[in-house]
């Protein structure tokens, strides 16, 4: 099964998306939009750039928890990980990014 993005409003009227796994796992979250077309912009960035393993930053948390970051083009982080129990695992999150993102469709779960 191929990776999906799914759109979401919060409780306070932003929006924001997750990019999951064929396996429904979630591999990438969004910051919080003010507007849903600008969320949309964002998950139109994660397709454009998400293919390409040199926009991915690998990071690690204060607590030593292995991350990784997806930047635009521009620099600006349109995505990140949760925190993974490995750098292997890390890796791997960032290679299913890297396999899902261009190809993800688009569940709108907005108007729910």
């Amino acid at each position: 099964m191929a990776g999906k993005f799914e759109l979401k409003k919060s409780k306070n009227g932003k929006f924001h998306f997750n990019l999951l796994a064929g396996n429904g796992q979630v591999i990438l979250t969004s910051e919080m939009y003010e507007a849903k077309a600008s969320a949309v912009g964002g998950i139109e960035s994660v397709r454009k750039n998400g293919g390409n393993a040199a926009r991915y930053q690998k990071l690690t948390a204060k607590d030593g928890s292995p991350y990784f970051t997806l930047k635009a083009t521009n620099g600006q982080v349109i995505g990140q990980s949760q925190m993974y129990s490995g750098e292997a695992a890390r890796d791997n999150g960032i290679q299913s990014c890297v396999n899902n993102a261009p190809g993800a469709t688009l569940d709108d779960q907005t108007s729910a």
